[in-house]
């Protein structure tokens, strides 16, 4: 057992023990979990400390089921290492959070929120793709239960939606695998990936594009990419806080870690061929998110089409096949999980006190609570690209790989730079500056000992990956430029009879 299984399956325990311990005590013991899975997790970081190795690490690969031939096939590299970092820290300050917020329930919440960190790491060190699956599918049900049962008004409706949307996409991609494992006998996505760069598994042109299809409309759902959003603004104004900082933060990150872990890489020519539209859905992504934010009444929902809108730069970067845009991509994946988590815990705080998300509601809350005035504006600053804060990284390394494949691309994307500055800036001024109403004055307390704990380390994030960008890089171009070689364009050709034999042989 490598100290990836450690990691994985300490949350399932977890999730086993909350079931059991009283309600008095599963607040404590979800903390301790979660800052349990966290520290262990920490160890994955040793083999890309002083070197940056761009194949797997702390493989384990056992047989699960024996027909099909089903393995249990969990590794890390430099693309999954700093998405499972992510999930892990995010889980015990959601946890935090939510000390005050759940009071119905308590003991189920925080066992869901435990099972969907589960489920979470799982996606990301998946290698055999049925597996893979399995997570997807095991981190939709926690997710459900959290907007169904702890949600606001329409929870329900939000959390129905939510589902079937990402159902759909999950059984077209479900297809692709299965005929993946027909033509190769295999679900391992190692050997699948080695033989399509041996020239032992080929696809014909049409079937290459069908599977490049079904595995992006999984993805894509996910990301989500336009006109795929609909279900996220409902999901992220109905979810409970924490929720909202798991499904921003890390949920999305499944679908752009899906088409640059699986869709350019064992698709490579439909990838390629699909790119001018893929990119022009992600341009249109980045504008038409920014200018839905800009008129939105509700800060929830100003937060979640600022994430269809961030989230763009992301794909578009994926689709410029260039060094910088994927590295860009990848940076960019965590910038959000950091920033736009931190914008959801901060509109979270001002929920708990004035009990409504509506912006009108507010006006003048710098005055009888600095700290969070403070906070919010640094948030927000990371959440524009202000130079020294993390997102101007990863914007900036897009923005630079798009020009070099299509100068005309990054003329559009820069709009939603812009147009993200006029966003925020105008929430927090709604929301910080003017005189405060009497009534907000008496219940608008400044941040506490707990909620400073929780949003201080994101904080710490933010500044820290805007000015010391060689501790993610590194690991993270050495993967990337695996990646890309791997996503070159190859000459389609008829099925090789070794891999026809193999299909019959099963």
């Amino acid at each position: 057992m490598s100290l990836l299984d450690i990691v994985l399956f300490l949350p399932l325990a977890g999730f086993i023990v909350l079931l059991l311990v009283p309600k008095e005590a599963s607040r404590m013991a979800a903390l301790l979990i979660s800052l349990a899975v966290f520290v262990a997790s920490l160890g994955l970081l040793a083999p890309y400390w002083f070197q940056y190795p761009a194949g797997h690490t702390f493989s384990t690969s056992v047989p699960w089921i024996n027909y099909p031939p089903i393995r249990y096939h969990v590794a890390v590299d430099g693309l999954s290492l700093w998405l499972v970092l992510l999930s892990t820290l995010l889980t015990p300050i959601s946890v935090l959070i939510s000390w005050k917020y759940i009071d119905h329930r308590v003991k189920e919440f925080f066992a869901f929120l435990i099972l969907l960190e589960f489920g979470l790491i799982g996606v990301f060190v998946s290698v055999d793709l049925f597996l893979f699956y399995v997570f997807w599918e095991v981190s939709l049900v926690p997710m459900y239960f959290l907007i169904g049962i702890w949600g606001h008004e329409r929870r329900i409706y939000a959390a129905v939606k939510f589902f079937l949307f990402t159902m759909a996409g999950s059984v077209l991609m479900l297809g692709a695998i299965i005929y993946l494992f027909n033509r190769t006998g295999t679900f391992d996505y190692s050997a699948i990936q080695g033989m399509i760069q041996t020239g032992a598994l080929t696809f014909t042109p049409r079937a290459e594009m069908l599977l490049f299809l079904a595995f992006f409309a999984a993805f894509a759902i996910k990301v989500p990419v336009f006109p795929l959003h609909t279900w996220l603004p409902d999901a992220h104004v109905e979810a409970p806080t924490a929720g909202s900082v798991m499904l921003a933060s890390v949920m999305l990150k499944m679908g752009t870690y899906g088409l640059l872990r699986f869709c350019v890489t064992l698709f490579p020519s439909a990838a390629h061929r699909c790119a001018p539209w893929i990119a022009g859905l992600a341009i249109v992504g980045i504008i038409y998110g920014a200018l839905v934010a800009l008129v939105q009444p509700n800060m929830k929902k100003l937060v979640a089409y600022s994430s269809v809108s961030h989230l763009g730069f992301v794909v578009l970067g994926i689709f410029s096949f260039t060094q910088q845009g994927l590295d860009g991509a990848v940076y960019q994946m965590l910038n959000h999980g950091i920033s736009t988590g931190a914008l959801f815990i901060l509109v979270g705080y001002l929920y708990e006190r004035r009990h409504s998300l509506e912006i009108a509601a507010y006006g003048g809350v710098a005055t009888p609570a600095p700290n969070l005035s403070i906070i919010f504006l640094i948030t927000t600053m990371a959440s524009i690209g202000l130079p020294t804060l993390n997102n101007f990284i990863g914007e900036y390394l897009v923005l630079q790989g798009t020009a070099s494949a299509n100068f005309t691309w990054t003329i559009f994307a820069s709009l939603g730079v812009i147009l993200s500055a006029c966003y925020m800036l105008w929430l927090y001024q709604r929301t910080f500056y003017g005189k405060p109403s009497e009534s907000l004055s008496h219940h608008m307390p400044d941040l506490s000992g707990r909620e400073w704990a929780a949003i201080l380390p994101l904080l710490l994030l933010m500044l820290w990956m805007g000015t010391y960008t060689q501790t993610f890089l590194p690991s993270i171009s050495a993967q990337n430029a695996r990646i890309l070689d791997q996503s070159k364009p190859r000459t389609a050709a008829v099925p090789t009879p070794a891999v026809n034999e193999v299909a019959n042989a099963r």
